[in-house]
């Protein structure tokens, strides 16, 4: 798995139809947050990032989402990729938002999950998340935030694993730069054709900031899948890669 702009990351279908698709997860995440149904989506060219000091990319001095939106951009033109769809979630939704006001050129397509025009965060994980004492507290709410109640434990412990392993640290820069995340004002410059996704039992990221989002973007498309929360990519997987899959027929009859 190379690297390349020093960010981590997993290709597969090379050669496959285009555009390719580019994942960028969220806070306190790595690529594994896209199950290997949806990175290794069939038939499709795909790109699945770890974000600076996550899963196996080097730690970056990277305070804020315009700062991570210039790396992944950096990253992307690195590897040759002029235009690509890009598949954002929760903090990864807000860079790829960033990248279609400022560098919309690049973008063939943007798909936001778990997202929202502004990405205010809970006071008291801000706070818990300062201090490593605090910081499982922080974990264990977030879980509990972020499935719905009758997700699987494995999936749970899965996500468990990755806020643990991004370390207080990272988790608290990642939640001060969605905090300080606010486009409400800017949506209709958004001319990408875009695709949101939002679990129904979302607590994190609840439906009405999809729903923002899709009044604020001329031509969006809203999806929204029940039974599932805030990790609906880990829940719902396939649902969300069949709603990928149309998407991106859709951008090629464009093309």
């Amino acid at each position: 798995m190379p690297q390349a702009a020093r960010l981590h990351h997993e290709e597969h279908g090379g050669g496959a139809a285009a555009p390719p698709l580019i994942f960028v997860h969220g806070a306190g995440g790595n690529r594994l947050h896209w199950p290997p149904g949806i990175r290794r989506l069939p038939g499709r060219h795909t790109f699945a990032l770890d974000l600076p000091g996550h899963g196996k990319s080097p730690a970056g001095s990277e305070q804020t989402i315009e700062d991570l939106a210039s790396g992944v951009l950096a990253w992307q033109r690195g590897l040759g990729l002029a235009r690509a769809v890009v598949a954002g979630h929760s903090m990864g939704s807000a860079i790829a938002l960033t990248l279609a006001l400022t560098e919309p050129e690049s973008l063939a397509g943007l798909v936001l999950i778990g997202a929202g025009p502004r990405l205010q965060v809970n006071p008291t994980l801000l706070q818990q998340t300062a201090q490593r004492e605090t910081f499982p507290a922080a974990v264990e709410q977030i879980l509990a935030w972020s499935f719905a109640p009758q997700a699987p434990a494995r999936l749970v412990g899965q996500a468990r694993r990755s806020l643990v392993a991004a370390g207080p640290t990272v988790l608290h820069r990642d939640l001060n730069a969605c905090d300080a995340f606010d486009v409400t004002g800017r949506l209709a410059e958004v001319r990408t054709p875009t695709l949101i996704i939002v679990g129904g039992q979302d607590r994190m990221t609840p439906p009405r900031l999809s729903e923002a989002l899709h009044q604020g973007i001329a031509g969006s498309r809203l999806e929204r899948i029940e039974g599932a929360g805030h990790m609906v990519m880990l829940e719902k997987p396939e649902a969300v890669a069949s709603l990928l899959q149309g998407y991106l027929g859709e951008i090629g009859l464009r093309k």
